[in-house]
């Protein structure tokens, strides 16, 4: 039951487009942006020099240089975008993209290795043929997502000795927040975890690294820890179901965000306003357009004024401390202007 409902989920992230309308295969960049847009996560800004086939403005052409900065891609100059994509690749960029280990260990001659951990697919499956179709990418890619949902882990806890300290993402570790340390999921990952023992789930966000104690697989806070398991049990055992990037996803619920995305015609935020966020999660806005965010109007009903111009390539970010509807004024160089609004709620403890 589990497996078919993940499998349903899978679909509807997925791209079911041209993907399936080829017959006897399916493309490198059709196939590698299935895979992506399964870990819910947008590209970030890079200055990686993009493959010389795959420009940026084309389909899929910021995730591609994205991932080939980040060394998910092995492919240096040339991408083939059009080319069959094989199954020795689909498997390695499924287990990368899903960070299951450190990149230099995910390697075409680790292959063998890694599919006797995850066996994903078929044993007698041919790796180096194509893969059939995006039906068969889907299969394997819900496969290997049940696999990651029911491996367990041990999981342990950091608190005061940490508390007020920089994390490896930028941030001040604060012991009273959702928050965890992976060696591998990329910052700002939600990450939902599970106790084997008691049952009691706790969504976190990944904002340092560690734990580095053989055995380990993720350290929590000490509020995530308690969430789940006693402080006074120190250690647990749980599962992991990624949901994908904060900016995305609600901290709250893990349910995927809606956005308010345009000001005018011409003028688009890349994700844009949500319509509902936790408080505490933050807010960004940019555009390849310059705009104003002239004021933010507070569920307390203070007009907060900003005036800040957002040029391309800036951005603006905002995060709500309370609860509540906050109403954001935005417009653009001409004088237009739009409100839009975004409720903001506190996580049930």
């Amino acid at each position: 039951m589990f497996m078919r409902r993940f499998a349903c989920f899978l679909v509807l992230l997925l791209l079911p487009l041209s993907a399936f309308s080829q017959a006897g295969g399916i493309s490198r960049r059709d196939g590698f942006l299935m895979i992506w847009e399964g870990i819910r996560r947008d590209p970030d800004p890079t200055n990686e020099p993009p493959f010389r086939d795959v420009p940026e403005e084309e389909l899929g052409g910021e995730e591609i240089t994205y991932a080939k900065a980040r060394g998910i891609l092995d492919d240096e100059e040339m991408f083939y975008p059009d080319e069959p994509l094989v199954v020795a690749d689909a498997v390695l960029w499924l287990l990368r993209t899903r960070n299951v280990a450190d990149l230099d260990e995910m390697t075409a001659d680790s292959l063998t290795t890694l599919l006797q951990h995850y066996p994903f697919i078929e044993q007698e499956r041919d790796v180096l043929l194509p893969v059939s179709s995006g039906e068969e990418l889907l299969t394997m890619a819900a496969a290997l997502d049940v696999l990651l949902a029911e491996e367990v882990h041990e999981v342990s806890l950091y608190s005061e000795k940490f508390h007020g300290k920089g994390t490896a993402c930028g941030e001040s570790f604060d012991m009273h927040a959702l928050t965890a340390a992976h060696r591998t999921f990329p910052c700002n990952t939600l990450v939902k975890v599970t106790s084997a023992e008691s049952g009691q789930s706790v969504i976190v966000r990944i904002n340092d690294r560690g734990p580095y104690v053989d055995g380990r697989d993720m350290d929590l806070s000490l509020e995530a820890f308690t969430r789940i398991a006693p402080r006074s049990q120190g250690i647990a055992q749980a599962t992991f179901q990624r949901l994908g990037d904060s900016a995305l996803i609600d901290a709250c619920d893990g349910v995927l965000r809606r956005y308010q995305k345009r000001i005018t015609r011409e003028v688009r935020f890349d994700r844009g306003v949500p319509h509902g966020i936790s408080v505490g999660s933050p807010m960004t806005l940019r555009s390849i357009r310059p705009f104003v965010v002239r004021s933010v109007l507070h569920p307390d009903g203070f007009q907060e004024r900003i005036e800040d111009w957002v040029n391309p390539g800036e951005i603006f970010t905002y995060t709500p401390p309370t609860s509540g509807l906050y109403v954001f004024k935005v417009g653009t160089v001409d004088g237009r202007a739009r409100e839009m609004t975004m409720d903001a709620w506190e996580c049930a403890r």
